[in-house]
């Protein structure tokens, strides 16, 4: 797997910033209180880190309510979460919520929102480009390719599993204007889930992490410090990813382990290009061909509106079970296949530095620079 060395940000149209020259006597030493929060990037990772969490986990929570009061299942949610109050020691009731649209769109769009004006502030407070946590006007070509390899994956996915007999085609269930109806909602909704996802662990907190491990780096390997950092990130950010889905219905071990291929999969994709927008064009893609086009469970959730009614057959370990074609072994195939895709459909970007922009400074109006 080639490694990319850090390049500085694109040389832009726009008059370079005056740079303060600086007034700190070279010895003095800074205060312990700014050493605790500042480090040579800036902002320690840690603090943007603790921030980021606890802002994203609030968002994760207001999107879920707003999920269930627009599927309309709020009242039953709230009823079962004060019987559990009530009653702690009692099995947990089991809220069985219809894997619609309204459910889906408001779970992911509310708290990507949410972390987009986040991350735009952290961009201000930290003087970095908003772009630097990876979705920003540049790449934005490589959202279709992402998702033309995508749907061309889970189709071959598809095919393979059923040209095995491990899938079984029942019925087209989705006839006429319903067809062009729900295809689009559920296109719409996974774009969202796309940029959620991604934006929550590959965004933020993969570039953060990155800086907050390069002294570790620095000793693995001093020479190749910031790509060693972005992988031990990466494989950190891969992981938390396949834990947040180990609460979806059906998950089996296999699966998890594809749900850590795949981070690691779009981790490769954020370093060849330098940005997100392969790995959601890919995201939006797969999902949507999983749950709209071919009907097959994603995750364990069956979609309401799907164009196939479809079930698995054959051992789990091949078939995907309940889980889905992601619960099978021959994904890993899959996985393996998408890292040639990216490095040879892909052209290399540009990773953004861990420094700090530097902070320009008012001059008085006569001495401002001419601008040809």
């Amino acid at each position: 797997m080639e490694e990319f060395p850090e390049q500085p940000i694109a040389e832009s149209s726009e008059p370079a910033p005056v740079v303060a020259p600086s007034t700190e006597p070279p010895h003095e030493h800074p205060s312990t209180v700014r050493h605790i929060f500042m480090g040579r990037f800036g902002l320690r990772a840690g603090w943007g880190i603790a921030i980021f969490v606890i802002v994203a986990f609030l968002l994760i929570v207001a999107g879920n309510f707003a999920a269930l009061g627009a599927s309309g299942h709020l009242r039953e949610a709230l009823a079962d979460r004060a019987q559990v109050k009530a009653h702690p020691n009692a099995p947990r009731p089991h809220l069985d919520v219809p894997f619609t649209p309204a459910l889906v769109f408001p779970n992911d769009a509310l708290p990507f929102l949410g972390m987009v004006a986040m991350c735009w502030v952290f961009s201000k407070a930290e003087r970095r480009r908003f772009g630097t946590y990876g979705i920003g006007s540049k790449r934005l070509s490589d959202l279709l390719p992402g998702a033309f390899w995508g749907l061309a994956a889970l189709s071959l996915l598809v095919f393979v599993l059923h040209s095995l007999h491990l899938l079984v085609f029942d019925a087209r269930i989705l006839f006429g204007p319903a067809i062009f109806l729900y295809g689009l909602k559920w296109l719409l909704c996974f774009l969202f889930v796309g940029f959620s996802e991604e934006y929550q662990l590959r965004g933020y907190l993969q570039y953060t992490l990155t800086r907050g491990v390069v002294g570790l780096a620095e000793i693995i390997s001093p020479q190749r410090a910031r790509p060693v950092a972005f992988w031990i990130a990466a494989v950190i950010m891969s992981c938390v990813f396949g834990l947040l889905h180990l609460n979806n219905p059906g998950e089996n071990g296999l699966g998890i382990l594809q749900v850590v291929l795949v981070g690691l999969v779009f981790s490769y994709a954020l370093w060849r290009t330098g940005s997100l927008w392969w790995g959601i064009g890919f995201h939006m893609a797969w999902d949507w061909a999983q749950s709209f086009l071919y009907g097959v469970a994603d995750s364990g959730y069956t979609a309401v509106g799907r164009l196939f009614q479809t079930h698995p057959t054959g051992k789990p370990l091949l078939s995907g079970g309940v889980d889905g074609p992601e619960g099978s072994i021959l994904c890993c195939g899959i996985m393996l296949l998408l890292v040639l895709v990216i490095r040879f459909t892909t052209s290399p970007g540009i990773q953004p530095p861990l420094e700090q922009l530097p902070k320009p400074i008012d001059l008085p109006p006569d001495t401002q620079p001419a601008i040809a």
